[in-house]
């Protein structure tokens, strides 16, 4: 709904044009600038798109000076602890919460699909066995395409579900081979009777000679850490889904393009991170000197895992996955591993030193992320994975959006040229 408009005027040329200002269902209205060039001859310089919308969307909402975050209107926390992970699929997906028959024909299809064909198995050999696992998943994500030629016509909407529904039920398959490729061991198939969680568990940590029995409070906290990560808005991996997605790429390609975003560490690879640096401080006695160095003004070093971009209040995400990282390592027993006890004193002064709060550095989802993969045993290396495992979700769904949207068209950013004006070619002889 535009209700105002707004006046650019060059001052150079005189002339002006009138923008209309478009407002949501929330967060600051909306200056449309679309016929910018076409009226005025110019283009708007936002390095970063810190001030650029690049879509209407109904997927999700995140108000970072408030700290919130809802999934199509329903706030994060009542979802991650009254909902499931899949029921979050669905909802991203469609746009309203299931009843119990939609529910049931919802898993009954990721069941009916959490398979991948035996040859895309053998893909994985092809990767030397200690390669990073985020490098494998890009790959065999990417190449899933191959094998589903009679179900890619992205403007079919029903090839466009199923191929949603081939994303959210293959990529645990995928991500747990990636583990088992890694350590050497063999695949493990999908077990249709668990349920999302669980049977994902039970593909990283059963084999022939093993049987592996999650507790419920594991399945619970990982299930919690999946709706958690699912969907963020317009973050840098969706914006890169949906720009794969301008263009007509296929959706598996699409969602590979999203993992090779994901895979940075300013973004999905924070947890990562976090991980490393605590290794780095080694014992609860360096604490204080790590925490006087995060201080300093002329120390590189920063802590990872404290402050968001976005939020600028506490990470409505951090404050659930909390609780649940606590409780889990009290259930595991892992509260008197040496890396876990150095997390928490840590949280313990970042919560309380004034320096933390006054520039609201609080611990964020990464940093109990982090700490809840360490605790279920999960490497490092395979943190991103299980990041990229829970936000396909939300990749999907908004790239479902973006092949819906009336106003389609290829993403085409424009830029501000600052090289070398017009030259003339010499030839090498001729050249100082």
């Amino acid at each position: 709904m535009t209700e105002r408009t707004v006046t650019i005027t060059d001052q150079a040329t005189g002339k002006s044009m009138e923008c209309p200002v478009w407002a949501g269902t929330y967060g600051p209205p909306v200056i449309d600038t679309t016929r910018l060039y076409s009226e005025l001859g110019m283009f708007i310089l936002d390095v970063g798109f810190v001030a650029t919308a690049s879509c209407r969307s109904a997927v999700t909402f995140l108000d970072g000076e408030k700290g919130v975050l809802m999934h199509r209107g329903y706030p994060i926390d009542q979802l991650a602890e009254q909902s499931t992970f899949t029921e979050v699929c669905y909802l991203l997906m469609n746009g309203d919460l299931p009843n119990r028959t939609q529910m049931d024909d919802f898993e009954a299809n990721i069941r009916r699909h959490s398979s991948v064909h035996e040859h895309l198995e053998r893909f994985y050999s092809g990767y030397l066995y200690n390669a990073h696992p985020m490098a494998i998943l890009v790959g065999v994500t990417g190449a899933l395409s191959s094998y589903y030629h009679e179900a890619l016509d992205i403007w079919d909407p029903e090839d466009r579900i199923l191929t949603a529904l081939r994303v959210i039920a293959k990529m645990p398959v995928l991500a747990a081979h990636c583990y088992k490729h890694n350590v050497g061991q063999p695949f493990v198939y999908s077990d249709p009777n668990l349920g999302y969680v669980a049977n994902f568990l039970n593909m990283l940590f059963s084999a022939p000679h093993l049987h592996y029995e999650p507790s419920p409070v594991a399945v619970r906290t990982l299930d919690k850490l999946l709706i958690l990560h699912a969907d963020h808005e317009q973050n840098a991996s969706t914006s890169t889904v949906r720009l794969a997605g301008s263009a007509e790429a296929n959706p598996f390609a699409c969602i590979s393009a999203g993992i090779v975003s994901l895979w940075g560490r300013s973004h999905g690879g924070a947890n990562e991170a976090v991980i490393r640096m605590l290794n780095d401080i080694g014992t609860a006695d360096n604490i204080p000197k790590f925490v006087a160095r995060a201080k300093d003004k002329q120390d590189p070093f920063r802590l990872m895992g404290f402050g968001h971009r976005v939020y600028k209040n506490y990470d409505p995400r951090a404050l659930i996955i909390r609780k649940a990282c606590h409780e889990l390592l009290v259930e595991s027993g892992a509260v008197n591993q040496p890396i876990l006890e150095i997390a928490m004193q840590l949280e313990e002064i970042a919560l309380k030193d004034s320096y933390f709060i006054e520039r609201r550095l609080y611990p964020n989802v990464d940093f109990y992320s982090g700490i809840i993969l360490q605790a279920l045993n999960i490497p490092t290396s395979m943190f991103t994975v299980l990041f990229a495992l829970a936000r396909s979700a939300g990749w999907i769904s908004q790239w479902l959006e973006l092949m819906n949207d009336p106003d389609y068209r290829i993403g085409r950013p424009r830029q501000l040229y600052v090289g070398a004006e017009q030259r003339d070619y010499i030839s090498i002889e001729q050249r100082g």
